[in-house]
């Protein structure tokens, strides 16, 4: 299927590895130019030649810390006009309230959130100027499946969820779509990674982290392509009308919950 995104520009934080890297994979696929954004220039540089490789698409690459304003200002700085944000930078690590000081909490939350929020801003106005644009939110499913034992990262998922809804709500009338994906456990290295911590919290033991795999729908954690073929369809103009809402793609786990 034809996407119609050839020759589209598309900036994708966090794009390096993971969710973000298999979007960008996707996307570049469909003839978009690709702007990945990260911390370690090492993993850009590594991502950028492996889809120069495989795509006849124009790849960029920009190291810079977005839990910073200095960094979210570099990146606007350097890439100022955009077809496609894609905010998917940030990993917030489980813990209980009691053991995220105020430090830790907004460490996560100047990435997570605040990374998104004035990302969004600084490009929403952009494409207001030309009465077009997309932004995609990749949030998290935690933020509708409040956990407290991932207190910090289901309060911040829970206001990007919000933000989106709101922000996709007004933005129709500047030409703008905001749409957001709330990915369950994907299989990328951080989903190992909090997997492991979970196995430590409930076996002791965190080499027991396949346990916890295979008691989720369907026996198996998401695909990375599962959610980079949303995202896909999100930003092209085959969902032309869709704008303000986020769509969850964890295999019906929400929707488990006992009367």
């Amino acid at each position: 299927m034809d996407l119609h995104l050839s020759g589209k520009t598309v900036l994708i934080t966090g794009g390096s590895k993971g969710i973000g890297y298999g979007i960008a994979e996707r996307l570049a696929e469909e003839g978009c130019n690709v702007i990945l954004v990260s911390r370690n220039a090492g993993d850009l540089d590594k991502a950028r030649k492996q889809l120069e490789a495989r795509f006849k698409v124009k790849v960029a690459t920009l190291a810079a810390d977005l839990s910073q304003l200095a960094g979210q200002e570099a990146v606007v700085a350097a890439h100022p006009d955009i077809d496609i944000l894609v905010n998917n930078a940030g990993a917030i690590r489980r813990g209980q309230l009691e053991d995220v000081d105020d430090a830790l909490w907004k460490s996560y939350w100047d990435l997570k959130v605040f990374g998104y929020i004035n990302l969004t801003r600084s490009y929403y106005t952009r494409m207001k100027a030309r009465r077009e644009g997309v932004i995609l939110n990749i949030i998290g499913v935690a933020g509708e499946r409040l956990d407290a034992g991932y207190i910090a990262g289901s309060t911040g998922n829970a206001a990007l969820i919000a933000f989106t809804r709101a922000m996709g709500g007004a933005s129709p009338d500047f030409g703008i779509r905001v749409v957001g994906i709330n990915p369950g456990s994907v299989m990328t290295e951080k989903s190992i990674i909090s997997h492991r911590l979970q196995a430590q919290d409930k076996f002791g033991d965190p080499e027991r982290w396949p346990e916890l795999v295979k008691t989720k729908p369907f026996g198996r954690a998401i695909k990375p392509e599962e959610i980079s073929a949303m995202a896909a369809l999100l930003v092209s103009d085959l969902s032309g009308y869709t704008s303000g809402t986020v769509f969850t793609i964890d295999g019906g786990a929400s929707n488990r919950r006992p009367i």
